[in-house]
């Protein structure tokens, strides 16, 4: 059993709101997206996706720091639907994050327009759909924050970029996959991994002696995968929107919910190159899925045997990479806590949250529970009840600061955390699962200053990074 060690800006709801107003020079893009079912081929035979505006994956969305997004979403599905920004900082505009609780799903044959602004942020994300399992049938895309033309970046001007979301894939309809966890089973294997909705068929293409910015994604339901590519090495520059210190490596592990961006330089022979994606800690079933690396003007199939990657179960190296991944403090970017300072191993920690995922039978249904509550949404929007002060809603009380005793049962409860404005938080994620856990804050970020085995204890702390941990939106909480 492993975990997790996250003193982190717990700000999701509550700092996100202190944004500047808008000034005429921020641009602004429109978009009008139709969700609707269509039939797909990515595994070779037909079976039933979600479109949007008629394309699996959805569209990319390309935008510059400080832009002002406006998305029509009109739902032509037969149930109802909602979007997350995944990664994306909703300041002042939580109610437009796309999750239950802060924003309402749209009804079938209806629209919402989302409204929010990607101020200060560079980077790459994700966005898809966030209720009812519909991730699984399609809905999701790329979502590229570039800095301004004014702003210099930390790393040559790359050639171009390419914009990889990879994930695992059911041949099963979401529908069904629904109906086993409503009746308390678990999810199957997935069957496949996918590289922009195909396996072992994409191919990017780029002129030999150009560098270029690979974006990656794991926009699966449950599965991390290994990146690597025949002959290249991955020199990292950005994770979730931060500047990283520039390593360069064989291979990324990319978990659920994850971004990370590198650059590539085409310094071999003029050929096919192989790009592997591979499944991590599901031995013995190990899921693989290729794309294509084009020189221009190759003539040339790639060679064989595919590039190695890590073995699939060794959750050390998988740790130990992403202590290697640290903040770049020289960069130029957007400061990620309130107080305005990227010296967040000086800030004083107001609080400190043990949060431990668990499983458990409940009125004879498989159920998750955090700290032994199980979570339901109320009928009445959390957003709602904390503006309007409704009464019975929910109950800072429900869940607690650390974990149940051991052996007291899980129950079912609304959990909602309550912080002061500008509090402070150390947050450590206990994962009592023998499978790797993805923890996302949406509509913020939190610093990841520490990785460790065992259960947690305060002197894991002489252990934390408090000068240059990364700030992410999603960190893996290893089995």
């Amino acid at each position: 059993m492993k975990q997790s060690i996250l003193p982190s800006v717990f700000l999701g709801i509550l700092a996100c709101w202190g944004v500047l107003p808008v000034t005429a020079e921020d641009r602004y893009q429109y978009f009008t997206w139709e969700i609707t079912n269509g039939t797909i081929y990515p595994l070779g035979v037909p079976q039933q996706g979600i479109l949007i505006n008629g394309q699996f994956p959805g569209p990319t969305v390309e935008a510059i720091t400080n832009d002002n997004i406006l998305v029509n979403v009109i739902n032509k599905l037969d149930e109802k639907f909602l979007i997350t920004w995944s990664g994306i900082k909703q300041r002042r505009t939580s109610w437009q994050d796309g999750v239950l609780g802060t924003n309402c799903p749209i009804p079938p044959k209806s629209n919402w327009t989302y409204k929010f602004q990607v101020k200060d942020q560079i980077g790459t994300y994700t966005y898809f759909p966030s209720t009812k399992i519909h991730k699984a049938a399609g809905g999701f895309g790329g979502f590229n924050v570039a800095q301004r033309s004014v702003i210099s970046i930390p790393y040559p001007a790359p050639d171009g970029e390419f914009t990889l979301l990879i994930g695992d894939w059911y041949k099963t309809n979401h529908k069904v996959l629904r109906r086993l966890l409503d009746a308390g089973r678990s999810l199957p294997y997935p069957d496949a991994l996918l590289i922009n909705g195909q396996k072992d068929a994409a191919v990017f293409t780029g002129e030999a002696g150009k560098t270029y910015k690979f974006r990656v994604s794991n926009v699966g339901m449950s599965t991390s995968f290994n990146f690597r590519i025949q002959g290249h090495l991955l020199k990292i520059i950005e994770v979730e929107g931060s500047h990283t210190i520039q390593e360069s490596y064989d291979s990324l592990d990319v978990h659920v919910g994850q971004s990370v961006t590198v650059l590539v330089t085409l310094s071999g022979s003029i050929s096919d190159y192989i790009i592997v994606a591979s499944s991590r800690f599901t031995d013995p079933i190990v899921l693989t899925t290729t794309a294509t690396l084009r020189y221009s003007g190759s003539n040339s199939k790639a060679q064989i045997p595919l590039p190695s990657g890590p073995a699939t179960n060794d959750v050390e190296w998988s740790i130990k990479q992403a202590r290697t991944i640290r903040l770049n403090l020289t960069a130029n970017a957007a400061r990620p806590n309130p107080q305005g300072s990227f010296h967040y191993g000086t800030i004083p920690v107001q609080r400190t949250l043990v949060l431990a995922n668990s499983k458990a039978i409940i009125n004879g249904k498989l159920r998750y529970a955090v700290n032994g509550i199980s979570h339901i949404n109320p009928n009445t929007p959390l957003k709602l009840a904390d503006w309007f002060n409704i009464p019975g809603v929910f109950d800072l009380n429900t869940i607690k600061d650390v974990p149940s005793p051991q052996g007291t049962p899980a129950k079912l409860g609304t959990s909602v955390i309550g912080f002061t404005l500008h509090d402070f938080a150390e947050i450590i994620f206990q994962n009592n699962e023998n499978y790797t856990q993805s923890w996302h804050m949406d509509g913020s970020s939190f610093y990841v200053v520490g990785y460790g085995n065992g259960l947690w204890i305060p002197d894991s702390r002489k252990t934390y990074n408090l000068v240059d941990g990364m700030t992410r939106h999603t960190v893996q909480v290893s089995q």
